[in-house]
């Protein structure tokens, strides 16, 4: 009996250690696991360019092919001054929404919304908490406030609200490397202005 109460404490006290020692490792694997702000860029800007922003988010030029991108005024959103023509709706009473040449304006029965500017301009995210941008991708609130209107389609921004808080996170850290496009965005205009 002696001798299976002395095992039994040897037993307990490795079996204790080794549950010491993989605690031990743990925390060391995770404080060294930490993203770092090159990474979180490095991730962002992969993610940024795989789910598509430019489409919507930076203007267009027609070229041989079609649209490319405006890379002087990437990820400035709709053009302030871009010319834009009146929607047709009977095309819409029929069930479609339209795009702007360029993708950056779309009509449909919510009115006409305009992709905003997420450059690091301060006309753009540049002036935004990544608190306010996680809200605002989390909760589809206009400029990540309580307040605000609700951000309007075709931002899928139900999607966005899926990712993790890293890659959201890293989306945040790449846009705020951008180059500053100055350009503050029109008001959205509701169906009542068609």
């Amino acid at each position: 009996m002696k001798k299976l109460l002395v095992l039994t404490a040897i037993a307990s006290t490795v079996v204790l250690a080794l549950v010491a020692c993989n605690n031990e490792q743990k925390k060391e694997t995770t404080s060294t696991t930490a993203i770092s702000q090159d990474s979180l860029i490095k991730r962002g800007d992969y993610l940024v360019n795989t789910i598509g922003c430019d489409d919507c988010h930076s203007p267009k030029t027609m070229g041989p092919k079609g649209p490319e991108l405006d890379i002087e005024h990437r990820f400035g959103g709709h053009l302030a001054n871009s010319p834009l023509g009146k929607p047709d709706m009977a095309v819409m009473k029929n069930g479609w929404m339209l795009m702007s040449a360029d993708l950056t304006a779309a009509a449909g029965p919510w009115g006409i919304s305009y992709a905003a500017n997420i450059s690091s301009d301060a006309s753009g995210i540049g002036n935004w908490t990544e608190a306010q941008f996680i809200k605002c991708m989390r909760e589809g609130k206009l400029k990540g406030m309580d307040e605000t209107r609700p951000l309007l389609p075709p931002m899928p921004w139900p999607n966005f609200a899926k990712l993790t808080d890293t890659d959201l996170k890293a989306i945040f850290a790449f846009l705020k490397t951008t180059k500053p496009v100055e350009n503050v965005v029109p008001a959205p205009k509701p169906p009542t202005e068609l």
